[in-house]
């Protein structure tokens, strides 16, 4: 799976994944992770991209296609400034 994906436009699939619209509910993305199930979660803006690409259970995180310019990101600039 890609790290950062363009939703409905990047072959993902879904079937087994846990999709979340955050990172908020930390139970869940850890009970996912210890289960072997692999964590999608939604971003439409750069601090969401950020927090969850920061969680280690999240497998990809989806962009809205109107978003695209998120898919090019710097995250080490965004971590460290």
């Amino acid at each position: 799976m890609p790290e950062i994906a363009v939703e409905g436009e990047d072959d993902i699939p879904f079937d087994d994944a846990l999709v979340l619209e955050g990172v908020g509910e930390t139970a869940r993305l850890e009970e996912a992770h210890a289960q072997g199930v692999p964590v999608v979660v939604r971003a439409s803006n750069a601090e969401a991209v950020r927090a969850a690409l920061e969680r280690p259970e999240v497998a990809c995180v989806l962009i809205p296609p109107d978003q695209r310019e998120l898919v090019d990101l710097d995250f080490r600039r965004l971590k460290y400034g």
